[in-house]
């Protein structure tokens, strides 16, 4: 096992006017699953690649341990990588997929045996081992190719996008089965993904990268708590966090018809900047209902925000109502949580206050996070 630094790590494409990857600076611990998350074309795929080895660094370090392998060929640097399509041999038996980079590497025979049947007991393969690759389902297949990766005890696991090709269902059960698996084995982990309710799920800390640039790095509650930026607060989030531009007033911000007191901190944050208005983020979960008129429990129903709702999802014990409401004169999408056994009429309106406790505050020209 080993930890793994990026130090200022950049790769530059030929001809490219910026970098794909620019001064990565991450240290993934010891026995740790760090996931890389971001929209195409944010440079996971290519931050894993570059500690593969299978592309140029062409700036700072990557190590390995004690060990700089940013020159070093892929063969050399101790890891396993478990691909998107799988790359296994049509030709050959699972076992000898399994067991193929071993032999290359002339391990005796009876080891390779000991190792597959192990590695295949551990991933529920042992009656699979002597089919080829055609007579498996997709969720077997990416097993025998995590089978293969294990079966090489390198120091590091690399993934990328190894769900991608899987339905629905099967990509939750598989990715419960990775993230089980590692914790089992304490393999340090580098997984790619776009899909951030994956990267919520299954790594230890979470790294969001947009345009080459690391955005943060934090486990996945801090992540969804404390958003450092309004893009890792837009990314970050099923459904997305809602962001609203709202004018500044005494004591916090106007939302609708109410004012919502937000920190001081941010308040004289967005002051000296001298920016008159900020972006507030609410999760849809963090909207509190002000009852109808006439209700026993109602609060002054003037107040609030007025959200006609457009379409509503009914989860069972959830729903979320998708709707608009209007904000400054201009009109908003909002999203709000209601309980599964309270769902709005589409076309109803609902007024809405957010919870003054669950404000995120966002400077609107910087994109930082203002509030604590």
């Amino acid at each position: 096992m080993a930890t793994v630094t990026y130090d200022k790590a950049t790769r530059i494409y030929p001809g490219a006017d910026k970098p794909a990857v620019d001064q990565l600076d991450i240290r993934i611990e010891d026995g740790e699953f760090l996931v890389l998350v971001g929209p195409s074309g944010c440079g996971k795929s290519t931050s894993l690649r570059m500690l593969a080895g299978l592309e140029d660094v062409n700036g700072g370090s990557i190590r390995i341990g004690d060990r700089d392998v940013t020159h070093l060929p892929p063969k050399d640097r101790d890891i396993a990588m478990v691909f998107q399509n799988y790359a296994l041999y049509p030709h050959m038996t699972v076992a000898e997929n399994m067991g193929f980079a071993l032999k290359i590497a002339k391990v005796p025979k009876a080891e390779i045996r000991q190792k597959v049947e192990d590695a295949a007991r551990i991933l529920d393969l042992t009656e699979y081992l002597d089919r080829k690759p055609k007579a498996l389902s997709g969720g077997q297949r990416q097993r025998v190719a995590m089978g293969r990766a294990i079966v090489r005890e390198p120091q590091v696991f690399l993934m990328d996008e190894p769900l991608s090709n899987l339905d629905a269902k099967l990509r939750v059960q598989t990715r419960t089965q990775i993230a089980g698996l590692q914790r089992r084995l304490g393999i340090t982990t580098v997984y790619v993904t776009h899909d951030q309710v994956e990267a919520m799920t299954m790594g230890d800390r979470v790294a969001v990268l947009k345009d080459g640039l690391l955005q943060q790095i934090d486990s996945p509650r801090n992540m969804y708590d404390r958003p450092a930026n309004l893009f890792v607060a837009g990314f970050i989030g099923s459904p997305a966090m809602n962001l609203v531009e709202v004018p500044i007033t005494d004591g916090g911000v106007k939302f609708g018809n109410s004012v919502v007191p937000v920190s001081r901190e941010a308040l004289t944050a967005a002051a000296d900047r001298g920016d008159r208005t900020v972006t507030v983020g609410v999760r849809p979960e963090h909207f509190d209902l002000v009852r109808p008129a006439g209700d026993p429990l109602a609060k002054d129903a003037s107040a609030g925000l007025a959200v006609t709702v457009n379409v509503v999802e009914e989860l069972g014990a959830d729903g979320y109502v998708y709707g608009t409401a209007e904000l400054d004169g201009e009109r908003k999408d909002l999203v709000v949580r209601v309980g599964g056994r309270e769902v709005p009429e589409k076309g109803a309106v609902l007024n809405v206050v957010p919870r003054p406790g669950e404000l995120h505050v966002f400077s609107t020209s910087s994109g930082e996070r203002l509030s604590d």
